[in-house]
């Protein structure tokens, strides 16, 4: 055998950057120890109530409650967050305005502050006697301490997902097809449907997967605007921190493995349809 036949596998193995396997073996082993673990240790607990159990835990009415109004709310929050956060990122992107960079820097607003502070200053606003909250009683609308009270800190903390996930695709995209399409006739709603929305439904989908995935969880800035009337505002991770206060270990963990089942199929089929839709963009294309 000659030398040339034993070095081409060798050089066949090698890679451009090197360390593949160590940096496969670390992440893996951080994988596993911050994200499986506890969620192996989750479905372990909850499994010790048995299926007759978790079953009298996931059908208890107060259960339902919580966990109807917690993801009800969140996809509610993520659906307005699509439409106005793609309406934000196209304002940021194709218009120049004087405050632009204030208002851009403002988006990121809710990631740097505190939920709990956010919750106060939503229910001051929104409540019985808050600066919105009067008017708004005033014509029969009623925010503060109701599921549209938990809807509105949802969307709150939720819209920078879609703007910065929106806001790079729309500025990567070439103005200039659009420009195309209307010089050969398009209208303006047929522009944005064929030249504009292919491109971007992909990164909407992604920013509504991680606006739903917040708003699910979400506790701080919405434990104080909810009122947390069992059956009517109690959402599902206070529930969980009430079982939890009262020992009832098992209990929160089968609340907790509803929620994460839930959670991951709806982010599964979220996940689908965005391929989908990606793998359609890119024939479009071709």
């Amino acid at each position: 055998m000659s030398t040339s036949s034993v070095a081409a596998p060798r050089q066949r193995r090698r890679r451009v950057i090197p360390g593949f396997g160590l940096s496969l073996g670390i992440t893996l082993l951080w994988l596993g120890l911050i994200v499986l673990l506890p969620l192996a240790g989750l479905f372990i607990k909850s499994a010790g109530l048995g299926w007759h159990g978790l079953w009298a835990v996931w059908a208890d009415p107060r259960v339902l409650a919580a966990l109807r109004i917690s993801f009800g709310t969140a996809l509610a929050a993520a659906a307005f967050n699509a439409l106005a956060g793609t309406l934000v990122a196209w304002v940021l992107v194709r218009y120049d305005f004087p405050g632009k960079r204030l208002f851009d820097a403002m988006i990121d607003l809710p990631f740097a502050l505190p939920t709990a502070v956010a919750g106060i200053a939503l229910t001051q606003l929104y409540g019985p006697t808050g600066w919105i909250g009067r008017w708004l009683e005033a014509g029969g609308i009623k925010v503060a301490y109701t599921p549209l009270g938990i809807t509105v800190a949802l969307v709150f903390i939720g819209l920078p997902f879609v703007v910065r996930m929106v806001q790079p695709v729309l500025a990567e995209s070439e103005a200039e097809l659009e420009e195309a399409a209307a010089s050969l006739g398009a209208g303006r709603l047929r522009t944005v449907a064929s030249v504009v929305l292919p491109a971007v439904w992909p990164a909407v989908l992604s920013g509504f997967a991680l606006a739903f995935a917040r708003g699910v969880g979400e506790y701080g800035s919405v434990i104080f605007i909810a009122g947390n009337l069992p059956g009517v505002s109690e959402i599902a991770p206070l529930l969980i921190t009430i079982k939890l206060e009262e020992f009832d270990y098992a209990g929160a963990t089968a609340i907790a493995a509803a929620m994460l089942l839930l959670s991951f199929a709806l982010l599964l089929v979220i996940n689908t349809l965005q391929a989908h839709l990606a793998r359609r963009g890119m024939k479009a294309l071709v």
